[in-house]
Formats: C-alpha cells, sequence, structure tokens
C-alpha cells in the first residue's frame, strides 16, 4: 500500500483523533500504529516490530536533540533554584519608572530569554510579576505579554529548543538541511513577526481592547491586592546569575556551531552556519555551559552540591512532555517516509508544482496546522506531523514556495498553540502570571485571531505571486492599517 491514497491515512488518523480527544500522545500512537499495520498487511506482529524499529532509528538519529532538551531544562532549574530571577526582579522593581517602561521590560526580558519557551514563560512570569503589579497592569495582559514573546520568539531564533525540533523534522531521505531551511523561514514567519511587531505598538499605545479591556475595568482591584506570593525560590543568587548562564549558553551554541560548519579548517562564517551540525552544537554549548553554571555558582555558595544535583532530575523531568512529542511525531513521520509507506511519493501525484493547487498550499497548511495545534495544544507536534508531508510536494529542491509553505507551517502552529486552552505554553504563561488559565486564553483570542487573519491573507499573496516578502509586506500593511484603526476607535472612546 505504498504510495497509495491509504498512505494519508495514518495522518489522518492522528489529526482526527487529536480534534476529537485533544490528546496529542494518544492520537500520535494510534497512527504510527495504523501505518504500521498498512505497511505489513495488518500482520499485527510485524506492525509492532515496525513501530519500534522506527521508533529506535528516529531516537538514535535524534539523540542530540532529546541530550540538548534535557541539558536545557537542567539549567532552567539550576538558574530557578539559584534565587538570580528573585533578585532581577527586586531590581527591575526599584529601576522602572513607568506603566510603558514595565511592559516593555516584561517584553524584552522575553526576548532575551528566546532559547526555550517554557524557560521564558516560568522565568519572565515569576520576574516581571512584582513589577507589573505595582504599575496596575493586569495579569491577563502579563500574561498575553509572556505567550506572545515566548514562541514568536523562540520559532524565528535560530539558537533555541525550537530551530533543532524544526530542522530535526525533515525526513531522512532529504538532502535539504534542516538548519538552513529553517533560517529561510523567518522572514517569512508571518505570524511570530506579527505578533511581536503587534505587541509592541500594544505596549506603546498602553491601551488594550475586547475582552482584554473588559478584564481590565472588571479585575481593577483584584488583580493588585499584593496577595502573598505562592511560588517562593531559593538561593542567594545576583542579577548576573542569570544574564550569564543565557550569554554563555548562546555564545557558545554560536561557537559550536561555526565549529561543527569547519571555522576550524577555514570555512567562511556564511559556509560554516551552512554546513554546520546544530544538534551537535546545540549539545556542546549547553553542556559547557552547565559546567560554566557549576563553576558560577558552587564555588560561592549559591546553591549547595545536593541542589545542584537535583536540578538533573528535576530538568530532565520538566522536559519529559516535549520528548515525548518528538518521539512519537518522529516515528510517525518515518512510517510515512519514503522507506515504509512513502506518502510524500502519493501526495507529489496529487499536488505537483505545476498544477495550480500549489499557489494555494501556503494558506492551506497555515490554516491546518493552526486547527491541528489548537486541538492538540502543541506546536513541536503539528509540524512534526505536517513538514515530512509538505516538503515532498516540491521534491528535493530548497525553493521559495517549499520555504514559505514550511514557515506557513511553523506560523499556523504557533497561532493554534496560542488560543489553545491546552496548550503547555498557554498555560504556564498562565501559571507564571498568575492569572486565571480561562481569563488568559479568552482575552488573548482576539488578539491572537486578529494576526491570524492578517496571515491568511499574506500567504495567500505570497503564494499567488509566488514571494515571501509581497506576503510579509501585505502583512505589515495590514497590521499598520488594523492599529490605526483599532487607535481612532479607541479615541472615540
Amino acid at each position: 500500500m505504498t504510495a497509495t491514497v491509504w498512505t494519508l491515512l495514518p495522518p489522518v488518523i492522528a489529526i482526527a483523533l487529536a480534534l476529537i480527544t485533544k490528546e496529542v500522545y494518544s492520537s500520535l500512537l494510534i497512527g504510527i500504529l495504523s501505518g504500521a499495520l498498512l505497511f505489513t498487511g495488518f500482520n499485527p506482529l510485524h506492525a509492532l516490530e515496525t513501530t519500534f524499529t522506527v521508533m529506535g532509528d528516529k531516537l538514535g538519529g535524534n539523540i542530540n536533540i532529546c541530550i540538548f532538551l534535557v541539558l536545557l531544562g537542567i539549567l532552567v532549574s539550576l538558574v530557578t533554584k539559584s534565587g538570580a530571577s528573585r533578585a532581577y526582579g527586586e531590581w527591575a522593581v526599584k529601576s522602572i519608572k513607568t506603566r510603558r517602561g514595565a511592559s516593555f521590560a516584561t517584553s524584552f526580558l522575553g526576548i532575551f530569554i528566546f532559547v526555550d519557551d517554557y524557560f521564558n514563560c516560568l522565568t519572565v512570569g515569576t520576574v516581571m510579576r512584582p513589577v507589573t503589579d505595582k504599575y496596575r497592569i493586569s495579569r491577563a495582559k502579563l500574561a498575553y505579554i509572556i505567550d506572545a514573546t515566548a514562541a514568536p520568539v523562540c520559532i524565528i531564533a535560530p539558537i533555541s529548543s525550537w530551530a533543532a525540533a524544526v530542522g530535526s523534522s525533515l525526513p531522512e531521505s532529504s538532502s535539504i538541511d534542516g538548519f538552513s531551511l529553517f533560517l529561510k523561514t523567518i522572514p517569512m514567519n508571518l505570524y511570530a513577526l506579527l505578533t511581536l511587531a503587534f505587541l509592541m505598538w500594544l505596549m506603546a499605545s498602553d491601551f488594550d481592547f475586547g475582552p482584554m479591556a473588559k478584564y481590565q475595568k472588571r479585575h481593577e482591584q483584584d488583580d493588585f491586592q499584593h496577595t502573598e506570593e505562592t511560588h517562593v525560590v531559593g538561593g542567594a543568587g545576583k542579577v548576573s546569575d542569570l544574564i550569564l548562564p543565557i550569554v554563555v549558553l548562546i555564545v557558545l551554541c554560536i561557537s559550536g556551531m561555526l565549529y561543527t560548519g569547519g571555522i576550524l579548517e577555514g570555512a567562511s562564517i556564511v559556509d560554516a552556519f551552512a554546513n554546520c551540525d546544530s544538534s551537535t552544537a546545540l549539545v556542546l554549548g549547553s553542556f559547557t555551559t552547565l559546567i560554566f553554571t557549576a563553576l558560577l555558582y558552587l564555588p560561592r555558595k549559591i546553591l549547595t552540591f545536593g541542589q545542584f544535583c537535583e536540578s538533573f532530575t528535576e530538568g530532565f523531568r520538566a522536559m519529559v512532555p516535549a520528548l515525548m512529542i518528538l518521539t512519537l511525531a518522529w516515528t510517525l513521520s518515518g512510517v510515512c517516509s519514503e522507506d515504509y509507506l512513502n506518502i510524500g511519493g502519493y501526495v507529489k501525484t496529487i499536488v505537483n508544482p505545476a498544477s495550480g493547487v500549489t499557489m494555494f498550499l501556503p494558506a492551506i497548511f497555515f490554516l491546518i496546522a493552526l486547527g491541528l495545534a489548537f486541538a492538540t495544544g502543541t506546536s513541536w507536534g503539528t509540524f512534526g506531523i505536517l513538514i515530512p508531508i509538505v516538503l515532498p510536494v516540491f521534491g528535493d529542491v530548497d525553493s521559495t514556495m517549499l520555504v514559505m509553505t514550511v514557515a506557513a507551517c511553523l506560523a499556523g502552529a504557533v497561532c493554534g498553540d496560542h488560543v489553545s486552552p491546552i496548550s503547555d505554553t498557554t498555560i504556564l504563561a498562565s501559571a507564571g502570571a498568575q492569572c486565571n488559565h480561562i481569563d488568559h486564553v479568552s482575552t488573548q483570542m482576539p488578539y491572537a485571531l486578529l494576526i491570524a487573519a492578517i496571515c491568511l491573507v499574506g500567504y495567500l499573496a505570497g503564494g499567488i505571486t509566488g514571494n515571501g516578502l509581497v506576503a510579509l509586506g501585505l502583512g505589515a500593511a495590514l497590521l499598520l492599517v488594523a492599529a490605526l484603526v483599532l487607535t481612532a476607535k479607541h479615541k472615540k472612546q
């Protein structure tokens, strides 16, 4: 049943079950098993054997990604335990003088912590909550600033867990370099870029609309009673103990990319980045940062040796959901690959670059990714399913339409993640801001859907013209029009 219409069944089953059950793990697993059954002629024993063969191969081929995520989780735990986050918050309370300053400081801290969205949500919420409370920024608005900064920044940051996950989603048979493809999607990732621009405008104009404005009025007193914080962070860390590990991680990961790309063998910087082994570079950078953090904390007794060791298990535990999603998404991709069901071969016969359907693919995949991420609450699972389907449509050629369609998948995944009440980052943003979760979802949704509508128009225009810059330019123009209309309405009130 390879390269036939039946090969579409596994991802369709996974998507349909995710929409119905809202459970991504079981949906992906059932999709994998259905694909294995199709490949083995419905032989249950051989299907199980195929499933775990593919899973083992995929884990072996992507083991550096898994190691990087675990090391990153350990670093997050260490920084939290050190008390450095608390020290930064205390410094911010004394240094920031205006409401706009508090909003921008919150967003800039989120942009600075771009290596991982979990790290971002938890750190920014814990650090900036006392500051935003002081200037009467509602908890719902704080949760939106956290959420609108975390994933959009991570999905356009080359040195992040998201970049590694996207790069590892490409089929093994592809000759396209995953990291290079990711870099090219950055200027075409409309949702991430426009969301950050929209957030900057909201903070600069210092007003809200829709449910967010109503929440601000309704909870004018409740949010700012300065009740005792339930989140306690130990340790005697300073602001530098938060900043230094992050800066070192960024510098060392970039250095690792240059090293694995052959910079020491005479390659240029551009060639080194293009030919680097990003997963190996991230492991080298994060492990060396872990050693640096130990040397920074332990001699000064910021943490005891026992607390340092506790962070290993806590960091691993925090990354288990991400590792589970990636493993299952990789396995589903493997079952659908050219070596097994060859879903790409079938899709390519239906939708080829010469057909008129191709021009609508960026918009179509944006909507599919949005719906799937909304239903499952995971961006990683979404692009892990969709990217291996997109690539064979355009062949093993790094074309503008391929890059735009992959960018649309990433944009839709982040957008769906934002509006989903079961998204991990949405939940973490609510927890970090100590905002009622449903209040955060309901107040954020109109903002996210406004940007989504603009992105859809942009991807339609980009697909028709075959030019990603047209998509970005039209999206920026529509965002400007929307901002002017909202500002005019606000002034009339």
